[in-house]
């Protein structure tokens, strides 16, 4: 790197995300967190790593997915008070086919977190739906909470934009989350899935972030990162080392991804960091 473009990259700091769990099971990777300790130790284990923000999933007795808002506060305060406020705890409202969107709606309220993932094709699939998510997401930012979009199509990343030029969400600066590769059809995402979403003709979201299916996630972040935006990492959505070795740990995955980063000039945001980003999307 020049020393121009090493002063850039030292201006910038690059939010590391982790995705600890997801909706698989310790059949998919032994370490794999589930219970409140053991994503509390995770989570502390990634603030280590250089993580700043932890995707929450949580399970009920049986193991499944749910959207429990005692589950999710049980967490939530086992993490805090593992780590204190140096992650940020952002939930997910993902249905997975057990959940109707007024059950998403009422378990997001009443868990009330610092952060919520919101998938834009569940939450308002078609313009019939805009008006009530507009609603809804006034009162997410009544109660001070942050929503990421997920996308996993340029053509989703285009109505975000449009729905924002049209009043329908009600943040200054809406936050999207790339999806590169898919985990139903176990297509690998590769650095080039993210050229579509950043096409010229394409909407630029602030801020915005990318997660990667299989071996090349790192990768994949890295390259988000280099191009302005943030990376997420963890077994949701991959459990290998570039190498193809299977990692030991969600903490592994994130300190190729903060090492990667270092190596390049680029110094990883902080929880409070990124809080500041956040105050100022919210509008």
């Amino acid at each position: 790197m020049t020393e121009g473009s090493k002063a850039a990259a030292a201006a910038r700091r690059v939010v590391v995300a982790v995705a600890p769990n997801g909706h698989k099971t310790k059949a998919d990777h032994p370490a794999l967190p589930v219970t409140a300790e053991e994503l509390a130790q995770t989570a502390v284990e990634c603030l280590a790593a250089g993580a700043c923000m932890i995707h929450l999933h949580v399970r009920d007795r049986d193991g499944a997915h749910v959207l429990d808002p005692e589950a999710y506060r049980a967490a939530t305060s086992r993490i805090c008070s593992a780590v204190g406020d140096r992650l940020i705890v952002q939930i997910t409202s993902e249905a997975m086919g057990r959940y109707q969107r007024a059950d998403q709606e009422a378990a997001i309220l009443a868990t009330n977190p610092e952060a919520v993932s919101l998938s834009l094709r569940e939450f308002a699939p078609d313009e019939a739906r805009e008006r009530d998510f507009a609603h809804f997401l006034i009162r997410l930012k009544e109660k001070r909470v942050w929503p990421q979009f997920i996308l996993y199509t340029p053509e989703e990343a285009q109505r975000l934009a449009g729905m924002h030029k049209r009043g329908v969400i009600p943040f200054e600066a809406p936050s999207a989350l790339y999806v590169l590769g898919r985990f139903m059809l176990v297509r690998a995402a590769a650095p080039a899935d993210l050229l579509p979403f950043l096409a010229p003709d394409m909407p630029r979201f602030a801020p915005w972030g990318a997660c990667a299916f299989g071996r090349r996630e790192a990768a994949c972040v890295t390259a988000a990162a280099l191009l302005g935006g943030q990376a997420r990492v963890g077994f949701e959505n991959n459990c290998l080392l570039p190498s193809g070795e299977q990692a030991g740990s969600n903490a592994e995955l994130v300190a190729v991804v903060a090492k990667g980063l270092s190596t390049l000039g680029y110094a990883l945001e902080s929880a409070d960091g990124l809080r500041d980003e956040i105050a100022m999307a919210r509008g």
